[in-house]
């Protein structure tokens, strides 16, 4: 009987060599594992829970992982390139693109079908571990460049047609935080509004899976995997309704910055059919630092995400040797936490 290589289930062909130990480092894994645990989902005939838009609402529903790859898992004709850049997008933007989590593609033609971020996250994290179950929140770091794949996905999902969608709100000097918190409702609406204009093509956007543990300890609950999308348009709603409109407020801080970097990059594209990126992340940074966009605790994404799969998630603890094959586990450098889980759990490999 042929012994079954370190792999993750599902992922056949990618850039990434499962059988090198280098591949199951921390960034490594905080990514790859998502996908291997969608690819699970679907050979189980189950969806992910869909964060979106529908008439004019943020709500939730169900998503099959082909219809967020663009392909059907089980393809033969699959590729998972990570930590690539979705070139369909570079003619949107003033010098080079940026890398995403995951570009979908077709082996036979190198065709993009997908530009995805991944961010696996814990529940509960350490707001929420106190609450009662229904109340754990995953928290969510978001980079910059998430938020240029953003202001991409948007364009590309309204055909590049901004006209009739971005309002020209005219600030002499877009680095000076006095003007522009003079006009931040205005702008917060705007990213609101076209939430709402993308619902009817909204494309997967970002995917969030959670893994639980028994709240503050460090063991996994026996339901302890699931996995979340958010659309483009549920995910520029989130970001509408976590920054601050008031134009009294004293300061911009990262989720308001966050809003103003996403209408600017919309806005220069409307007048230039172009956006800089880097030097709108540059230059509006208001006295904070570029490392992250924003990050949200998981008191302010429960609300979001807050269903039954959120407290009781669908995948159990025992399944999990069948996503890590091949003795994977011991290649994993145990930095984060559910790594680390995983690295010191040989029982769920038993």
């Amino acid at each position: 009987m042929n012994q079954i290589k370190p792999s993750l289930f599902g992922i056949r062909k990618s850039n990434r060599d499962f059988t090198l130990k280098e591949t199951w480092g921390k960034n490594q894994f905080n990514s790859s594992f998502p996908i291997s645990l969608s690819c699970y989902l679907d050979s189980k005939n189950i969806d992910a829970i869909n964060l979106c838009i529908q008439e004019k609402k943020f709500c939730q529903s169900t998503i099959a992982i082909s219809e967020i790859f663009g392909l059907k898992p089980t393809d033969n004709d699959i590729y998972y390139a990570f930590e690539s850049t979705y070139t369909p997008y570079q003619k949107y933007i003033i010098g080079s693109l940026p890398r995403i989590d995951l570009v979908i593609q077709k082996e036979s033609d190198g065709q993009c079908l997908s530009a995805l971020e991944i961010k696996l996250t814990a529940l509960p994290d350490n707001v929420t571990c106190n609450l009662q179950e229904e109340y754990y929140g995953s928290e969510i770091v978001v980079r910059p460049d998430t938020i240029v794949y953003l202001a991409c996905s948007i364009i590309s999902s309204l055909n590049g047609e901004l006209g009739d969608i971005i309002p020209d709100i005219v600030i002499d000097d877009w680095s000076q935080e006095k003007l522009i918190l003079s006009k931040i409702d205005q702008i917060i609406d705007c990213i609101e509004q076209i939430s709402y204009q993308l619902a009817e093509n909204q494309q997967s956007f970002l995917i969030q899976p959670i893994w639980k543990t028994r709240g503050k300890s460090p063991s996994l609950a026996e339901n302890c995997l699931d996995v979340f999308v958010w659309s483009n348009a549920g995910f520029t709603y989130f970001i509408s309704t976590i920054a601050n409109r008031e134009i009294t407020a004293n300061s911009i801080n990262r989720q308001t910055r966050t809003a103003i970097w996403l209408y600017k990059m919309l806005q220069d594209f409307k007048n230039h059919r172009k956006f800089n990126h880097k030097k709108i992340i540059d230059n509006l940074s208001y006295n904070t630092k570029n490392d992250k966009a924003f990050a949200s605790s998981g008191n302010i994404t429960n609300k979001y995400m807050m269903c039954d799969r959120l407290t009781k998630p669908i995948i159990k603890k025992d399944e999990i040797k069948n996503i890590i094959l091949g003795g994977s586990q011991n290649l994993l450098s145990p930095e984060r936490r559910f790594d680390a889980i995983v690295f010191n759990s040989p029982d769920l490999f038993r």
